[in-house]
């Protein structure tokens, strides 16, 4: 198998370990394999790639969602860096609602996770420099882009810094409690 699946303390979020291949001229190893990733049960099809590079260790983008019929599922790793993502269950009907979970991901350790529709997704820069590659399950809808307080108490994220470097959009964001949609 290219992939070990790991699961999280929430439901359809897994940390996937891909296999690596080394020798003298470096590695490599397969960012996605459908066929890999339907034995996993994750049958999904993609619809879009992101690339994003930050510059300054520090930077937090997040907690991001969009609405349905636009809800995005995102397979994440990180190409350059270390990130801290993190994943919070925002399913109403959930048993884990409100929960949140964090994962290191960087450029040693290649390693993926996969967040399903129906999460809030989020992740703070651990170095300068960081690039993060994510494929998602629907094109971008700014109309259907929501996003949370990233310091929201009641979910209470522990992100490890006091004054992350925003944008206003995640400024602006909203409690988890105070959700219109």
């Amino acid at each position: 198998m290219s992939f070990e699946v790991l699961n999280s303390k929430l439901s359809g979020v897994y940390l996937i370990k891909p296999a690596l291949h080394t020798d003298a001229r470096g590695w490599f190893f397969e960012s996605y394999k459908e066929s890999e990733f339907q034995k996993m049960g994750l049958t999904t099809q993609f619809k879009q790639d992101n690339h994003v590079r930050s510059t300054e260790k520090g930077i937090l983008r997040g907690l991001h969602y969009q609405l349905p019929p636009h809800a995005q599922g995102k397979l994440v790793r990180c190409i350059q860096g270390k990130i801290l993502d993190v994943a919070v269950d925002i399913r109403k009907n959930s048993k884990t609602y409100g929960q949140w979970d964090s994962f290191e991901l960087s450029e040693e350790n290649h390693h993926m996770v996969w967040i399903p529709e129906g999460f809030a997704h989020g992740y703070l820069t651990l170095t300068q420099n960081s690039e993060v590659l994510y494929k998602v399950t629907s094109e971008y809808h700014p109309q259907s882009e929501r996003t949370i307080l990233w310091n929201d108490p009641e979910i209470g994220v522990h992100w490890g810094i006091q004054n992350p470097i925003l944008n206003e959009k995640d400024l602006r964001g909203v409690l988890l409690k105070d959700r219109m949609d």
